[in-house]
């Protein structure tokens, strides 16, 4: 047993294998903002990540820019990709052709999400004239083509600790994810939080509702409290007051506010694997050394070559 006074982060599993991570990305707009894109995934790389996912823009706006991506990855990386994909503004057979070119490039794990309206959130959503209507139905044409094309692949799909911001209610809410999973997804990753706790009180709910796939925390490190503060208005996350008053003060302090976030992501990980969580999804922004930070604390090594391991080996 671990001493009381034992720092916390030498309580947390150390073994590879107790732990799982994955990591998202989006498709850059310009050259610069590639180099950072791909330094940050030879960054993360040998931390060897259970998948790493990359985002589709809003009614396919990024659509190229994704396929590209996750192309690269495939082509020059040995990690996994997951590509996302939206049925937003498109019809059924545009967003087959999409997944027909992901199963074409060697693509097997696509994360299916229904995607914000056109006019942007907090407007009214209506499905595309002869386009799926919602994720669920993009999750069972996914299904449906790979079938075809006699091709297994896996299906991630969204959950929220805090409610979608259009659902009326938790029912209607947990109504969906189960509607999800219904047809044919096998993990759901959550929208971010803050609070610890509303995540597990979401997990009581969905397990009390019968659903039994994986759903794992999404945890964004804040790389920016004004831009995060944002987002949260957007997506219906809440901020809690701890969490802006850690950041007060600091909008001239870069260094220190790195310092500070590193600091809440870890204590977020931590209490969340004390409680018996041992997947996490880091959305990254693009950006490695945080995430890179608090996997180490949790124990994340990179692979050792191969003579490396063979020498402690020895030295052992």
């Amino acid at each position: 047993m671990p001493s009381p006074t034992e720092p916390r982060a030498s309580r947390v599993p150390h073994r590879r294998e107790d732990l799982r991570v994955s990591f998202e990305f989006f498709p850059p707009k310009i050259e610069e903002m590639e180099k950072t894109l791909w330094d940050s995934i030879e960054r993360l790389a040998p931390l060897r990540p259970n998948f790493v996912s990359v985002t589709y823009g809003a009614g396919g706006s990024t659509r190229e820019r994704t396929h590209a991506t996750v192309k690269r990855i495939l082509d020059e990386t040995a990690l996994t990709p997951a590509a996302h994909l939206t049925c937003v503004a498109a019809t059924r057979d545009e967003v087959d052709d999409v997944v027909r070119g992901y199963l074409s490039a060697g693509v097997r794990h696509i994360v299916a999400l229904r995607g914000d309206p056109v006019a942007g959130i907090g407007t009214a959503y209506a499905p595309h004239p002869g386009g799926y209507v919602n994720a669920a139905d993009l999750v069972g044409g996914i299904k449906r083509l790979a079938a075809a094309e006699k091709t297994d692949i896996e299906v991630s799909v969204s959950a929220y600790p805090e409610r979608h911001p259009e659902s009326p209610s938790d029912t209607v809410d947990l109504d969906m994810l189960a509607a999800k999973v219904d047809a044919g997804a096998t993990r759901a990753i959550t929208q971010f939080f803050f609070d610890n706790e509303l995540y597990l009180r979401y997990l009581d709910r969905v397990r009390a509702r019968g659903i039994t796939i994986p759903i794992v925390p999404g945890i964004l490190p804040v790389q920016n409290f004004t831009l995060t503060r944002s987002f949260a208005a957007k997506a219906g996350a809440s901020i809690p007051s701890w969490l802006a008053d850690r950041f007060a003060g600091l909008e001239d302090d870069a260094a220190t506010r790195k310092l500070i976030a590193a600091a809440v992501a870890a204590e977020q990980v931590f209490d969340l694997v004390d409680r018996g969580v041992t997947e996490f999804h880091f959305y990254t922004m693009n950006r490695a050394d945080l995430v890179y930070a608090v996997c180490h604390l949790l124990g994340l090594r990179p692979a050792a070559a191969p003579a490396a391991e063979a020498r402690a080996e020895a030295a052992a």
